[in-house]
């Protein structure tokens, strides 16, 4: 029922916040460690004996096993739970960390980062599972975007202690590893003692696994226990992506929009080698330093959630539990979608030592502010689309993101060297000027098209 106290969504406020207080930290920490290598580009090349083309395989591998593993931990945390998948998947990661830590070899870091990429992609992948199970439409517009803020900034603040850490004559970029170590261990402990199981369709299970035992009466069942199983749920996974991918509209651009996104922040760990480096004469921790722009748009993007949030409990006359239609989430990506273009061209045509590397700095802002909008207008409006086909939904997309993403780590640095940074990033605005006006087109054929789709 609407007031059962099983239900996560009827839990206090209090509880409610701890529980995804612990999978941001989570989220936070895994995030970090898929740019935490990243400014060690050059000194770690220099010591394995390999070029530094081949060291960025350290993040791509790194993408590809998210990719990988985000087709398989939907049907896992469907099946036992949010809890165990969890962590399972982050012990697991913190044995690849120490074993990219003490990898003597680069072949040996290379399997490490592919398995922590594995490992991370559960938490990356079910961590808006799980604000869902535990807020309801309307409140998820003010909690979604703070977990989404650790998604996307994590990565962008990663290379800021990493720079600093390479250039460090006490400490060595193999210090980065157990850097990344030092703060996830916490976040592990903290959600084997404090992290709640709050997939309602399990503890429904449990719940009528207690009364048959209580009462000895069998009719007791769960719709949980009746439906599908494991392998159900992962052919399922595995045939529906394509599908939608093929077949959704919404999908097909939105998920577009969410590679370049991700495209962009991953090569920028290659690009700004050259936009800043190079052009400013900048040392390694100084360069990694001007992430922090992006990481400040990202920030001050969602300091107006609040905001969001109180014009949407306005719009549903501020009824408990009311739906939010989809279209009202596209607002944040309508404004923001010809900001990413605009961020990009300028930030490749000011790229000039005589211009001041605070104009460079200002486009970095102006991109991370429109590229979280983006991000956490696609996700709510494909969450709300979609329903309980929105898992699927956002796996795919998940999928794709991130093997693009690692895809396109591996091209950045010759693209940089080859056309150079004017034109990278010209050709990059261009694709998102082409995508720019799909939120737009979405709130006003959004509705025309879930008649008709089959999944909405």
């Amino acid at each position: 029922g609407d007031d059962d106290p099983i239900d996560p969504r009827n839990w206090s406020l209090l509880r409610r916040g701890t529980n995804i207080a612990i999978v941001g930290y989570l989220t936070f920490v895994q995030s970090w460690a898929g740019a935490a290598e990243s400014m060690a580009n050059s000194k770690a090349s220099e010591e394995q004996g390999h070029s530094r083309v081949a060291e960025n395989l350290i993040v791509a591998l790194y993408l590809f096993g998210i990719g990988a593993g985000s087709v398989f931990v939907g049907p896992i945390s469907e099946t036992v739970g949010r809890n165990p998948t969890y962590l399972v998947f982050t012990f697991c990661f913190l044995c690849f960390v120490v074993g990219a830590a003490l990898a003597p070899s680069f072949d040996g870091r290379l399997v490490c980062r592919f398995f922590m990429g594995v490992c991370v992609s559960a938490t990356l992948t079910i961590n808006g599972s799980s604000v869902g199970d535990q807020f309801r439409p309307v409140k998820r517009s003010l909690v979604f975007p703070a977990l989404a803020w650790i998604n996307v900034a994590a990565p962008m603040i990663a290379p800021i202690a990493s720079g600093w850490t390479v250039e460090s004559p006490r400490l060595g970029w193999r210090w980065n590893e157990w850097f990344t170590l030092i703060i996830s261990a916490p976040a592990f402990l903290l959600a084997l003692f404090f992290l709640p199981e709050s997939y309602l369709p399990l503890l429904l299970d449990w719940k009528a696994q207690g009364l048959r035992r209580a009462t000895g009466d069998r009719r007791y069942v769960s719709e949980h226990a009746q439906s599908a199983t494991f392998k159900e749920r992962l052919k399922h996974g595995i045939t529906m992506a394509p599908r939608f991918f093929g077949t959704e509209p919404v999908i097909a651009v939105l998920g577009l929009y969410l590679t370049l996104i991700y495209v962009l922040m991953f090569t920028f760990l290659s690009g700004f080698e050259y936009i800043f480096e190079k052009t400013y004469g900048l040392s390694t921790g100084l360069m990694g330093s001007c992430f922090g722009a992006i990481a400040a748009g990202t920030t001050t993007c969602t300091l107006l959630a609040p905001g969001f949030y109180s014009w949407t409990r306005r719009k549903t006359e501020h009824v408990k539990g009311a739906p939010v239609a989809p279209e009202l989430r596209l607002w944040p990506a309508i404004v923001a979608g010809p900001l990413l273009p605009v961020s990009l061209f300028w930030l490749g045509w000011v790229n000039d030592s005589s211009i001041s590397i605070w104009c460079s700095l200002g486009a970095c802002f102006l991109y991370g502010a429109a590229m979280f909008a983006i991000y956490v207008s696609s996700y709510e409006y494909i969450i709300d689309s979609y329903g309980e086909n929105s898992a699927t939904a956002l796996s795919s997309i998940t999928f794709v993101r991130y093997m693009v993403a690692g895809g396109m780590v591996m091209a950045a640095r010759p693209m940089y060297s080859g056309i150079g940074v004017h034109w990278t990033l010209t050709l990059l605005g261009c694709i998102g000027l082409i995508l720019a006006p799909g939120p737009l087109i979405f709130w006003k054929l959004g509705p025309k098209l879930r008649r008709k789709s089959p999944f909405a």
